[in-house]
């Protein structure tokens, strides 16, 4: 028997309060007891997103949320700025011409954050542009975006709306939507909230809404006006994922009791650990700045291929990670830490990474990377 363990960047484990409450049987989405548990959500949800606007509850994975996202906000012909750093970046600018919008990217090398000082240069150049769209987490590089200094400058141009994927962020990271000025912020159910995939969450700014106003584009299901109406009503647009949803105010209560500040500094800790463990034994990151408290991307030793690794620490030891994408597969490894993951995830994690290369020939002392972490994460 091989015990399993899921440290992927998405989806993540479950917590068991949570695998409990999805069990019990099951309750109309129309009837009265069901609005009770919408309202709750919905009121956690705006805790976790920092703000007094609208949270809207989708059902679909994070990229629907995406979707919704630029059809409910742009025009056909609207020019959109990508920040194009990543696999999850180079989904951004292909949601945007799937719609028609004009699109221009800053692309920035696999492993870099962007520069903000760049996006307020196109935006100085052009402040035709009503879009600015980037990732929190580029969960491809592990790289995170500094989306306080990029709201900063975007919130100053009444015509542009900042568009944050923060699907592998949330909860890994502290995103202030309101303070900072973000106008559309997009979560999923399966990375930090620690639920099965199946829910996507879209915070909406009063700016935003105003460019909703005015959009033509096509929508049905996705249609974020609509769905709005619905929330005020505690009811979704269509039918509501009822079981999730009772999963979601489990780990929304989880995260309630441990605090926000307290689960910020538990994915710092956990990241610096990991990538301290890297070093130790003598791998390099992929991520070059700005490292994710959601993912630790990590370079493959010279001649061993990175999918492999992933393989051989999925089906020797159990331990599910992730291979690079794009044109980082084959390259590198990841290791999230990300969600329900404590102590003795992120020591499981590194003890099967030494143990997979060292099968695999590289030169590694068992229990150096460990070692480095440990002395971490001692209480």
């Amino acid at each position: 028997m091989i015990k399993r363990y899921l440290l992927a960047p998405g989806p993540t484990p479950v917590p068991p309060e949570a695998l409990l409450a999805m069990a019990m049987p099951i309750i109309h989405h129309r009837a009265p007891d069901f609005l009770p548990v919408l309202e709750s959500a919905k009121k956690g949800l705006q805790w976790l997103y920092q703000t007094k606007n609208d949270v809207l509850i989708i059902c679909s994975t994070g990229t629907g949320g995406m979707v919704g996202s630029v059809n409910n906000f742009f025009n056909q012909g609207d020019k959109a700025l990508v920040i194009n750093a990543g696999n999850f970046g180079e989904r951004w600018t292909k949601i945007c011409n799937a719609y028609n919008l004009s699109v221009e990217e800053i692309r920035i090398d696999w492993g870099y954050t962007v520069k903000p000082d760049d996006i307020e240069n196109a935006l100085r150049k052009d402040p035709s542009i009503k879009g600015v769209f980037v990732q929190a987490s580029e969960t491809s590089t592990g790289v995170y975006h500094d989306i306080q200094a990029i709201a900063e400058i975007v919130r100053k141009y009444d015509n542009t709306i900042l568009v944050v994927d923060a699907i592998s962020a949330l909860v890994a990271h502290d995103l202030r939507m309101d303070d900072w000025g973000i106008d559309v912020l997009i979560g999923g159910s399966q990375k930090g909230l620690m639920l099965p995939p199946g829910l996507a969450f879209v915070g909406v700014s009063e700016k935003a809404w105003k460019f909703a106003e005015t959009c033509k584009s096509p929508k049905f299901y996705f249609n974020f006006m609509t769905e709005r109406k619905k929330l005020k009503d505690n009811q979704t647009n269509f039918t509501s994922p009822v079981s999730l949803i009772i999963g979601l105010n489990e780990c929304l209560r989880l995260l309630q009791t441990e605090g926000l500040e307290n689960a910020f500094r538990r994915h710092e800790k956990l990241a610096q650990a990991t990538r301290a463990a890297v070093k130790a034994i003598g791998l390099e990151m992929f991520t070059k700045e700005s490292p994710s408290n959601s993912v630790t991307a990590i370079c493959a030793p010279k001649g061993i291929d990175g999918q492999e690794i992933y393989k051989n620490l999925r089906v020797k030891y159990g331990i599910t990670a992730a291979g690079g994408q794009g044109q980082a597969k084959g390259k590198i490894f990841r290791i999230a830490h990300l969600g329900y993951a404590g102590t003795f995830d992120t020591i499981t994690a590194i003890a099967g990474v030494e143990m997979a290369l060292k099968g695999m020939g590289y030169p590694v002392k068992l229990g150096t990377g460990v070692g480095a972490a440990q002395e971490l994460l001692m209480v």
